[in-house]
């Protein structure tokens, strides 16, 4: 018996564009000067998601906001339940007092990483506010965390998965439903 995955196109390319402007404009919109902003990406796809939405603020903008990268793998409190990856390097270039910080990531589920990944940006300081980006919340929080900036709300069931593939990541771009098949 094997598992396979089906996919279900949630957003195309084109659609995932329209949706990161989309969320560019609310973030110059909530955010009082763009000078006091940093874009903070929690790896894998967070990460380009910070630069493809900081590269997009410089073209509706001129203003160059900062960005970082806060790996949360050594603050989570359910390692045994999902393991440990390749950690990236946490990198915060500027000192964040005083900053308003949008953090950022693919998709939003229990919240635990969220959680994680505030709990390791505690120690870089206290910020003048954070709030979160999730390109896609599908449910089933475990934890009250919520988006603030929001991609899409996608209702899943616990045995599917949501993939957010990015060019310079995976060499397509889009926002797939995910739905395990098993074939015996």
């Amino acid at each position: 018996m094997s598992t396979n995955k089906k996919r279900i196109e949630i957003l195309s390319e084109i659609e995932l564009k329209k949706t990161l402007s989309r969320l560019t404009f609310e973030i110059i919109e909530k955010v009082a000067t763009l000078d006091d902003l940093l874009l903070v990406g929690v790896p894998t796809r967070g990460v380009y998601l910070a630069e493809v939405l900081g590269n997009e603020m410089f073209s509706k903008t001129g203003v160059k906001v900062s960005r970082g990268v806060i790996d949360p793998t050594f603050y989570r409190d359910d390692q045994n339940r999902v393991g440990t990856r390749l950690i990236q390097t946490t990198d915060i270039p500027i000192p964040i007092e005083k900053k308003d910080i949008v953090l950022i990531d693919d998709v939003i589920y229990t919240g635990r990483t969220i959680k994680a990944a505030l709990e390791a940006l505690n120690l870089w300081g206290r910020a003048k506010r954070v709030t979160l980006l999730a390109m896609v919340d599908r449910g089933h929080r475990e934890v009250p965390i919520q988006p603030d900036f929001c991609g899409r709300v996608v209702p899943t069931s616990k045995d599917e998965t949501i993939d957010l593939r990015l060019r310079e990541v995976d060499g397509e771009e889009g926002i797939f439903l995910c739905k395990k098949t098993r074939s015996d």
